[in-house]
């Protein structure tokens, strides 16, 4: 189901927004808020697992789109996020291994609206993100994913290494994308597998990286020494395309 991505100001509107379940990417607190009704805000978001952020009024202030913000801004998902579950049923129903591109510190929605068009049109399964430290499924997303989020289920999890070690229980293997691994073509990279992307500039997180079986990189023949993330999910989504179609 799509959502409208919106902002939701006032104290009242997010408490509601929250009972009423809507996805929600994230809810903006100002700093030093402890009355009754942010109380019930923070009670909540816990509940229902959305993150919340403290900032400073002046940054409210900037958020804020009617000047009423009440010192709670809260930014709802223009789309709604899948199960981890749902993705691996989407590769039962298509009798294919599943195909899963994991997200670590993705944090520009240009790049991550066009990693999940490139696994769209790869045949992943799904794209998995992190709830903290990522960008969310907000508009620009969406526009630049070119409908991609129509069709390729996104789940968003608390956890990414304790998430890798819940699919390893399902059958799937994990390359980590970096730098420092064997060559693309050396690794076989077939079957059920999951391709986890990290941020250009810190890349995939030490504990996450742990988790995967092996670390594949794109070989490169620049004088610089990496590639926009987005680009490299693609190439390193292709080549498994290339080893699928091989089997």
């Amino acid at each position: 189901m799509r959502y409208q991505e919106s902002v939701i100001e006032g104290r009242n509107a997010v408490t509601e927004a929250l009972r009423s379940d809507r996805p929600m990417d994230r809810i903006y607190i100002q700093d030093g808020c402890q009355d009754g009704a942010v109380s019930t805000i923070k009670r909540e978001a816990k509940k229902r697992d959305v993150q919340v952020r403290f900032v400073a009024k002046e940054r409210l202030d900037q958020m804020s789109q009617t000047g009423r913000h009440q010192g709670v801004i809260a930014y709802v998902a223009a789309y709604e996020y899948a199960d981890v579950s749902d993705i691996l049923q989407l590769a039962r129903d298509k009798g294919e291994d599943p195909f899963i591109l994991l997200l670590d510190g993705i944090e520009d929605p240009h790049n991550l609206g066009a990693i999940i068009r490139t696994a769209n049109q790869a045949g992943a399964h799904g794209v998995i993100i992190p709830k903290n430290r990522a960008a969310s499924l907000t508009a620009v997303v969406a526009k630049t994913s070119a409908g991609a989020l129509n069709y390729t289920p996104v789940a968003k999890v608390t956890n990414l290494a304790r998430c890798i070690e819940d699919l390893k229980k399902e059958g799937l293997w994990f390359a980590c994308g970096d730098m420092g691994g064997e060559v693309m073509y050396r690794q076989n990279l077939k079957g059920p597998i999951g391709l986890v992307i990290g941020s250009e500039g810190e890349g995939v997180s030490r504990l996450v990286r742990e988790k995967c079986d092996f670390v594949v990189s794109i070989p490169m023949k620049g004088q610089i020494d990496s590639l926009n993330a987005s680009v490299a999910a693609g190439v390193l989504c292709y080549e498994i395309v290339r080893q699928r179609g091989e089997q």
